[in-house]
């Protein structure tokens, strides 16, 4: 079949276009609509809006089970500068009993810079002398009151769909313009395909 120059051109260049625009509400529909909407007696809403208490569960599992274990928080905490954090703890619970004490005209006189340092100096190293089990005294609490994948799933179902959508686009924009693109490429070669049976018909 003869066919002319408008046929070689205009049908691949339809199917491009119907490749691309495809692809691209492929792409938009991952999150968008945001919320439920009806259409035709379809439900229509994007993929992440309406699995996002699936995902999140999801997302927790892996985080708590394979990511931030509590065997990681309880290294990362014999790793922390203890005898500092005590110090600091100490300071900011006795500074406002040490300045009540203070004003009082016979314990005041008692309570000079030198005790309280010295006071001080021996209630962190008597703590840091059993470190192991100040540990592990955090590695029970943190056991039974942290879970790191509930903690995880609240976290990202609570997140806007918005927000979760531009955080994926700031990451993977340039991939995803390669899927539309890649839709209306591949859609111009099915056009050409086309074309050239028909030709040979």
């Amino acid at each position: 079949m003869q066919l002319g120059p408008l046929v070689w051109i205009a049908i691949p260049a339809l199917g491009g276009v119907i490749g691309y625009a495809t692809n691209r509400l492929a792409v938009k529909m991952i999150f968008r609509p945001i919320e439920p909407i009806d259409v035709l007696g379809f439900r229509i809403q994007g993929l992440i809006g309406r699995r996002q208490a699936e995902l999140a569960e999801k997302i927790g599992r892996v985080v708590g089970d394979h990511l931030l274990r509590h065997d990681d928080i309880v290294a990362a905490l014999g790793e922390a500068d203890l005898e500092g954090l005590i110090g600091d703890a100490i300071d900011g619970a006795l500074a406002p009993k040490l300045a009540e004490l203070r004003r009082m005209p016979l314990v005041g006189g008692f309570l000079t810079d030198e005790r309280v340092s010295d006071l001080r100096g021996h209630i962190v190293r008597g703590l840091l002398a059993n470190k192991e089990a100040l540990i592990e005294g955090f590695e029970q609490a943190i056991e039974k009151g942290l879970d790191v994948g509930a903690v995880v799933a609240r976290k990202v179902g609570a997140f806007p769909v918005e927000h979760l959508e531009e955080l994926v686009l700031s990451v993977a924009s340039r991939e995803l313009r390669a899927i539309e693109a890649l839709g209306g490429l591949l859609g111009f070669l099915i056009g050409l395909a086309q074309v050239g049976v028909l030709a040979i018909l």
